[in-house]
């Protein structure tokens, strides 16, 4: 069996324990690969969705060969036969806890922000990675579960060796796998796409499905992101937006005397919830512009992963919504400007690029717009493509499509910053030179004299 990502791997997790469904049912995800599956997970099953942090702890001259783990709670596995065979010693092995531990206390806190971890006691804990290798990381997990006070414990994995369960027998009261394989040689050989899960795309997860639990709105993100705080926002009106055949869910900010709006397109898997996206139209407000975030999507179409990556379709439905907001009283003479991130930024520089659009400016944040393909020379809007300096095939692609642009253009680097901007500052610098290109050139142009 194979997957296409770890939300299809989730989606089909979920219909495998669908009948554990109930009150006392949490849904605990391994960051940071097992998150995604585990959100499909709690999505299905209405339950809430928590983190379990585990860390491996690598033999010292090759990491990547576990002999261990360790959890929240003081929780520690070890691997005795791996240690021999590597004459790891304990003070070797010392050494290496100590190091795990801080980085496992820095990521339960970045993870959870001010919300405290769920609590256990009494309850039915479904433990969820994307899979199974040796299996000492889940195995921790499981204990942490039980020393948490869960009163049941179920361990749920898209694919997992033959024999996994003779080694986690003692691990929890159900194991469930989709696929145990012959041929087993790591994990992400049973996936499509199996690019690394960041810190941004778990705590995603976690906001999304803190939101779908409470009925509300998700947290501020910039208690969660490293850069300056951004006013809360619980006064931005919720809006539907027309577009085309379906009506998607949007919120939409105008500040007093503002200028332009800047609409925006989340990346693929993301939503109108994006807490980077959210951030930067924070600064776009602060510097007198109007945002429209919305959902690309409907609910059911992004259940289908094909949708997600159909650039001609997401620009359309950008197209769409610019046309709503041109019917709009209170911004239908506002000039337009589009905000793509990852992916979205194909749909942004396509929807730019059809004849007759209105867009002003374009801006582009870790962006892929060679996704846009021939559609690049089109683009009349003038374009900020922003890379960070550490993204080395994005901004390969970035230069690549750069060239392809006729229109006014440019392309920032952020030094130090990898695809997400999650290092301290670079997501704040991204914000502030979108904001500056948007101001630029969504301002009315100056009356000239007779």
């Amino acid at each position: 069996m194979y997957f296409v990502d770890r939300v299809d791997a989730g989606r089909r997790l979920a219909e495998r324990v669908r009948h554990l469904a109930g009150r006392e049912v949490i849904v605990l995800g391994l960051p940071r690969g097992g998150v995604p599956v585990a959100a499909e997970v709690a999505k299905v099953l209405h339950t809430p969705l928590d983190v379990i942090v585990v860390r491996k702890l690598g033999v010292p001259f090759q990491p990547e060969l576990g002999m261990g783990a360790i959890g929240e709670g003081g929780v520690r596995i070890v691997n005795d036969a791996v240690m021999r065979a590597t004459r790891t010693t304990e003070q070797d092995l010392a050494e290496v806890e100590a190091r795990e531990r801080i980085e496992l206390d820095r990521r339960a806190r970045r993870y959870r922000g001010d919300r405290p971890r769920t609590e256990l006691a009494g309850r039915t804990a479904i433990v969820v990675d994307d899979g199974i290798a040796t299996g000492s990381t889940a195995l921790a997990a499981c204990l942490i579960a039980r020393n948490q006070g869960a009163a049941r414990v179920v361990l749920a994995v898209p694919v997992a060796p033959p024999d996994w369960t003779r080694r986690l027998a003692d691990a929890a009261d159900e194991r469930v796998a989709l696929s145990t394989p012959g041929e087993f040689y790591g994990i992400g050989q049973f996936y499509e796409d199996f690019a690394q899960t960041t810190d941004a795309e778990v705590i995603s997860c976690l906001d999304e499905a803190a939101v779908r639990m409470a009925g509300d709105r998700p947290p501020d993100p910039a208690s969660r992101l490293p850069a300056r705080s951004v006013p809360a926002r619980a006064d931005d009106p919720e809006v539907v937006v027309d577009a085309g055949p379906v009506r998607l869910g949007g919120q939409l900010t105008v500040p007093e005397g503002t200028a332009g709006i800047v609409v925006f397109a989340h990346g693929s898997g993301s939503s109108r919830h994006s807490p980077r996206n959210r951030f930067v139209a924070g600064a776009l407000n602060r510097a007198g512009l109007a945002t429209l975030l919305f959902d690309l999507l409907t609910e059911e179409e992004a259940f289908d992963r094909a949708n997600v990556f159909d650039t001609a379709l997401l620009a359309r439905r950008l197209t769409d919504a610019t046309r709503w907001l041109h019917g709009r009283d209170d911004v239908g003479g506002l000039a337009v400007g589009y905000f793509g991130a990852s992916t979205g930024a194909a749909a942004a520089l396509w929807a730019a690029a059809e004849p007759g659009s209105t867009v002003r400016a374009v801006v582009s944040r870790g962006g892929r717009p060679d996704l846009a393909g021939p559609r690049l020379p089109a683009v009349t809007a003038p374009t900020l493509l922003i890379v960070g300096g550490d993204d080395h095939v994005v901004l390969d692609l970035n230069q690549q499509a750069q060239a392809r642009l006729h229109c006014e253009n440019q392309l920032a680097v952020i030094p130090g910053a990898t695809h997400l901007f999650e290092e301290p500052g670079t997501l704040e610098e991204a914000a502030d030179l979108a904001a500056q290109w948007f101001t630029a050139h969504l301002a009315p142009a100056p009356d000239r004299a007779p």
